[in-house]
């Protein structure tokens, strides 16, 4: 997740959806003001060689600290910050009004059929389950709706949504929206990318596992249109 004071941007980050590349390319054209929230080791190594940027600025100031979290910091002492897969709703909270009013705010999704069966191999495949099918009926989507990270209260927060499988247009749009001098574009890194071993997500998905993401992501397919 991204807060950028410098070219006044909110960037939401979904899962599976090539968020982390998209941070590590965001990072490079982020000021020293801005908040980047942290990522893996390995990601946060190639980030810092690509950018020169690496998480900085997350942790929440102690004047925004309620009472309650000023006693939870003193029995758990850690302190709040800003992370990863932020909601909305939480990045909203966390900030003034007027900049989360203002800034502009988007994110990414994917064909969820894809992005299902991109999380099924990552998540060990068929090393790990007798099918995408058992994975999804035992909790393999559990915390794992990207629609409710970028809408409150099941209205869309954010200016706007691209799209996956058009990242190179998103490329070019904030390259203009921004005013950058440079082409923005996403590294010659893939990362997590290695653990997927069927690319056609229809050679994986049976018609239960079909009707079941139908049903569990059919926001996002209504509103992005996507089809099987």
């Amino acid at each position: 997740m991204i807060i950028s004071h410098k070219h006044k941007f909110i960037f939401i980050k979904t899962r599976k959806t090539a968020g982390t590349s998209i941070e590590i390319a965001l990072s490079k054209i982020c000021g020293e003001n801005d908040i980047l929230t942290p990522i893996s080791t390995e990601d946060e190594l190639f980030r810092r060689s690509y950018s020169n940027k690496s998480a900085q600025n997350y942790k929440l100031p102690f004047s925004s600290y309620s009472r309650k979290d000023i006693i939870s910091l003193l029995k758990e002492k850690k302190r709040k910050a800003f992370y990863n897969h932020m909601s909305s709703l939480e990045i909203r909270q966390n900030l003034p009004s007027e900049i989360w009013e203002h800034y502009f705010k988007f994110t990414i999704e994917r064909n969820p059929f894809d992005k299902i069966v991109s999380l099924y191999f990552w998540r060990g495949g068929d090393r790990k389950f007798k099918s995408i099918y058992d994975f999804l009926t035992q909790g393999g989507l559990e915390d794992f709706n990207s629609f409710d990270q970028y809408a409150i209260e099941g209205s869309i927060a954010v200016d706007h949504i691209y799209q996956y499988e058009e990242l190179e247009f998103m490329c070019n749009d904030l390259t203009n929206r921004f005013h950058l001098e440079e082409h923005l574009k996403l590294p010659q890194y893939r990362a997590k990318s290695k653990t997927r071993k069927i690319k056609n997500y229809k050679d994986v998905l049976d018609s239960k596992s079909i009707e079941l993401i139908s049903s569990l992501f059919s926001r996002e397919i209504k509103m992005m249109n996507y089809t099987y």
